[in-house]
C-alpha cells in the first residue's frame, strides 16, 4: 500500500493520520499521532459468520509501558502481563461508541486492536484510539457510520477542549462526548455537581466540535475507494412457520406481557412465561427443531411491542407510569463487624455496599502506563451469577464489574473527605444480590447509605438512577426512567446519572441506536434529577448524616505534620527510631514525603502515646522551658540528658548545684531522671541545661561540697544573660 498522510491543526496541536503497509496482513490499520501519543490502530475481521444475535466485536486496548519510557512489573518479571483497570475502561468507551454504528445485523468476528507507541503526557491516548477505529472500520468491508470523539474539561470557570493531564488535575469537570455527524451517541462526565444546563451547553459545544473532525475524516476516506459487504438476513424464516409463530404471539404475546397485574418482579416472569408457551405450542405441532428461529421471531416481537406500547400508549411491561420509580427500601448496619454497611432495594435490583477503613499504609500505588499515583478511596463491584438466578464460575473481575466499579467510584469521589479531615483509606465493595437493570445505579446509592453508615463525613446523600429510552423510524419517542432488565435489552439507550441534590457527579451514556438528539439529552436530564432527588428522599429517612463516630473495629488514625527536616530524625538511622516507636506503641506510622505522619493503631492510648513522642520529638525548644529527662551519660565535666523523647542536652557540672562538685559521681547516675531548665538553643541546636534553676532539690555529699565563689558567681550569670 502506498503511504498516505494527512494532517489537521486540532486545538493548536498537531493531529496526523497515516496509512501504510505497517501491518501488511490486517485488514485495514493506521497509525494516528496528536502531538507526541501515537497509537498504532488494526482491524481484522473473518469471513465466518457467527451464529450469535449481537455484533461479535472486541476491542482491545493495548498499553506499553516503553511508550512512556517507563520499566514496569515486578523484580522478576519486568513486562505487561494482565490489562490495567485504565487499559480496560479505555477499551470498553471506545467499544461503546462504535459497536451501535456497526450495521447490527453483521455476524462475523471483528478485534479492533489499539496499541499505545508512544505517550507525551498531555494528550490521552483514547481521543487517538477512537478516531483510529472509526477510520479502520470506514476503510474496511463492514458497513459503518463515522464516528468521532472530544474531551472538554473545566477549571474553576474556564472551558478547555482537548485539555492535557495537568488541566485535567483538580478540575471541576472533565467529559469525554462522542458520536456521529447527526448525534451523540456517548457521554462520559465526572465532576463536581454539574448543573444539567451545563451538560446540555457542553453536549451542544462537543456536538459542533464532533461534526468538525468528522469532516475531516471524511475528507481522509474519500481519498480511499472502498467496497461495503452487503448484509444479508442469517438464516432465512420459512414464511409458513413465521406465519405459524406469528399467529401464535398474536393471541399470546400482549395479554401475557401486559397484563394488568402490577410489579417488579413480573417483567421477568412474564417473558419466561410467553418463551415456554412457546416452546411447549412448537413441540405440540412438532416443530421443537425450529426453536432457535422460533425465539428470533420472539424477541423481534417483544421488542416492536415494547416500543409500541411506550410510544404510543405510555405503557411499560411491569406498569409503571414512564417517570415512575420502582419501589424502594433501604437498610443500613447488615453486618455487624463491617466499618460500615447498606442494603438498597429498588425493584428486583438488591446492592449490597460493605465499608472497610484503613490506614494511609492501605493507599492503592498505580503504576501505569499514563500516570504513577496512589488511591485512598477505591470502590469494587461484583456481579455472581447467582443475582441473575444462574450458574457460573468466578473468575475474578471482568471487564463489566470493572467499568460498573469504577462508574461508582468516580461518581462518589467528589464526596469524599480529604485527609486532613478523615485521614482513612476507603475501601467500599458492592455485592449485587439480585439483578434486575441498573445495578451500578443502585451500587451508588447503597455506597453512599453505608458511608454515612460508617461515619465516614460526606456532605451528602448521593443517588444514582438508569434513564431509557423507546423510539420508532419516524423520529417519536418516550424517556423511561428508572428502567428494569427488559426495558434496558430491548430499549434504545442507558443513560445513567449519579449525584446530589445539588448536582451531578457522573454521567455514563451509552446507546443502541445512531444516538441522541440535543433536545432528549435536555429532557432525559431533567427526569434524572426529578427521579435522583426523590431516591435521596427515600435514602435520608433511613440516615440523614453521617454518624459521629466511627466502628469501634476500625483502626485509630491520627495525624501530625513536622518540618520535613525533621523526618530525618523521627525514623533514625537504619530506622532505628521509627521501629522502636512502633515496638513500643504497637502502632503503625506512615511518614509521607511532605512531612505529614499517620499514626494508627487498635489502642487509642497507644495511638496517643506514639503521637505525643513524636511531636515532642519534633517541636522547637525554647530558652527557659523545664523538662524531665534522663540522664543518658555521664563525663567528668557534665552529663547528656535525653529528654522531650529525642532531644538532648548537656548538664555541666557547674549547673548542678550553687556549691561545688568535686565528682559528679556523687551527685548523678546513669538512667536517674529529673527535671532541667533549657538555659541556651545555639544556632547549630546544642542544648545546654540547668539543674540548679529548677526547684529540684538534689542530695550531694558532703565531701563533695565545696562553695562557690561569688567572684565566679557573678561571671557565670554575666555570661548566661549575654
Amino acid at each position: 500500500m502506498e503511504k498516505k498522510e494527512f494532517e489537521l491543526d486540532y486545538q493548536n496541536r498537531k493531529l496526523k493520520v497515516e496509512f501504510s503497509n505497517l501491518t501488511e496482513q490486517a485488514n485495514s490499520s493506521c497509525l494516528v499521532s496528536y502531538g507526541e501519543t501515537v497509537a498504532l490502530v488494526t482491524l481484522v475481521t473473518t469471513d465466518e459468520v457467527k451464529n450469535t444475535d449481537f455484533v461479535p466485536l472486541t476491542v482491545d486496548y493495548e498499553e506499553k509501558y516503553y511508550a512512556a519510557g517507563k520499566i514496569y512489573g515486578s523484580r522478576f518479571v519486568r513486562r505487561e502481563s494482565r490489562p490495567t483497570e485504565t487499559a480496560i475502561l479505555t477499551g470498553r468507551l471506545i467499544d461503546r461508541i462504535i459497536r451501535p454504528l456497526i450495521d447490527q445485523n453483521y455476524r462475523k468476528s471483528i478485534q479492533i486492536v489499539i496499541t499505545v507507541l508512544s505517550i507525551d503526557d498531555e494528550n490521552d491516548p483514547d481521543f487517538v484510539g477512537l478516531l483510529g477505529a472509526s477510520l479502520a472500520l470506514a476503510l474496511s468491508k463492514i458497513p459503518f457510520k463515522i464516528a468521532s470523539g472530544v474531551r472538554i474539561a473545566r477549571k474553576e470557570e474556564d472551558l478547555i477542549l482537548m485539555p492535557s493531564y495537568d488541566q485535567r488535575e483538580n478540575c471541576a469537570l472533565d467529559a469525554f462526548f462522542a458520536g456521529t455527524e447527526n448525534k451523540i451517541n456517548m457521554i462520559e462526565l465526572f465532576g463536581k455537581e454539574v448543573q444539567e444546563t451545563e451538560v446540555y451547553q457542553l453536549s451542544q459545544i462537543a456536538f459542533e466540535e464532533i461534526k468538525k473532525l468528522i469532516n475531516w475524516e471524511k475528507e481522509i476516506i474519500s481519498n480511499f475507494e472502498i467496497e461495503k459487504e452487503e448484509i444479508k438476513e442469517i438464516q432465512e424464516i420459512n414464511p409458513d412457520f413465521s406465519k405459524l409463530v406469528n399467529e401464535f404471539l398474536d393471541q399470546n404475546l400482549e395479554k401475557t406481557l401486559f397484563s394488568i397485574d402490577k410489579g417488579d418482579n413480573s417483567s421477568k416472569d412474564r417473558i419466561t412465561r410467553i418463551t415456554q408457551e412457546l416452546k411447549n405450542y412448537l413441540t405440540l405441532n412438532n416443530l421443537q427443531d425450529n426453536l432457535e428461529l422460533a425465539l428470533r421471531i420472539l424477541d423481534k416481537r417483544i421488542d416492536e411491542l415494547i416500543h409500541y406500547k411506550a410510544i404510543k400508549e405510555n405503557k411499560r411491561i411491569d406498569n409503571r407510569e414512564l417517570s415512575e420509580l420502582r419501589p424502594i427500601e433501604t437498610q443500613i448496619d447488615i453486618l455487624p463487624r463491617a466499618h460500615g454497611s447498606a442494603l438498597f432495594l429498588r425493584g428486583l435490583t438488591h446492592a449490597l455496599s460493605v465499608v472497610t477503613l484503613g490506614t494511609p499504609a492501605d493507599y492503592l500505588l498505580i503504576q501505569g502506563m499514563e500516570l504513577t499515583s496512589e488511591k485512598r478511596f477505591m470502590h469494587h463491584y461484583n456481579f455472581p451469577p447467582f443475582s441473575t438466578g444462574e450458574i457460573g464460575t468466578f473468575k475474578g473481575p471482568g471487564r463489566r464489574e470493572i467499568g460498573h466499579g469504577a462508574l461508582a467510584e468516580k461518581a462518589l469521589n467528589p464526596l469524599i473527605p480529604n485527609t486532613e479531615e478523615f485521614p482513612y483509606t476507603i475501601r467500599i465493595v458492592t455485592e449485587i444480590l439480585s439483578s434486575n437493570g441498573s445495578t451500578s445505579m443502585a451500587s451508588v446509592c447503597a455506597s453512599s447509605l453505608a458511608l454515612m453508615s460508617a461515619g465516614v463525613p460526606i456532605k451528602k446523600h448521593l443517588a444514582g438512577i438508569a434513564m431509557g429510552l423507546m423510539t420508532n423510524d419516524r423520529g417519536e419517542y418516550k424517556i423511561l426512567t428508572d428502567i428494569q432488565g427488559p426495558e434496558d435489552h430491548f430499549g434504545d439507550m442507558d443513560f445513567k446519572v449519579a449525584g446530589t441534590t445539588d448536582g451531578i457527579t457522573a454521567i455514563q451514556l451509552d446507546t443502541k441506536i445512531e444516538g441522541l438528539t440535543l433536545q432528549i439529552i435536555k429532557e432525559t436530564l431533567d427526569e434524572a434529577k426529578k427521579a435522583r432527588i426523590q431516591i435521596i428522599e427515600k435514602m435520608t429517612q433511613t440516615i440523614e448524616t453521617p454518624r459521629p463516630t466511627i466502628s469501634k473495629y476500625a483502626p485509630i488514625i491520627k495525624m501530625i505534620k513536622i518540618p520535613q527536616d525533621k523526618i530525618g530524625e523521627i525514623i533514625g538511622t537504619g530506622g532505628k527510631n521509627i521501629h522502636s516507636l512502633t515496638e513500643k506503641t504497637n502502632t503503625t506510622i506512615d511518614i509521607k514525603e511532605d512531612g505529614t505522619i499517620y499514626i494508627s493503631g487498635t489502642d487509642e492510648q497507644m495511638v496517643d502515646t506514639a503521637l505525643k513522642i513524636i511531636e515532642d520529638s519534633t517541636r522547637e525548644i525554647n530558652q527557659g522551658e523545664i523538662f524531665e529527662g534522663k540522664i543518658s551519660k555521664i563525663y567528668d565535666f557534665g552529663a547528656v540528658v535525653d529528654f522531650a523523647n529525642n532531644h538532648q542536652g548537656l548538664l555541666h557540672i557547674s549547673e548542678i548545684s550553687p556549691n561545688y562538685i568535686t565528682n559528679i559521681n556523687d551527685v548523678l547516675k546513669i538512667g536517674q531522671v529529673l527535671p532541667v531548665k533549657v538555659i541556651e538553643v545555639s544556632p547549630d541546636g546544642k542544648i545546654k541545661l540547668s539543674l540548679k534553676d529548677t526547684e529540684a532539690k538534689i542530695n550531694i555529699p558532703q565531701d563533695s561540697k565545696k562553695p562557690v565563689s561569688k567572684k565566679f558567681e557573678s561571671r557565670r550569670k554575666f555570661n548566661r544573660q549575654k
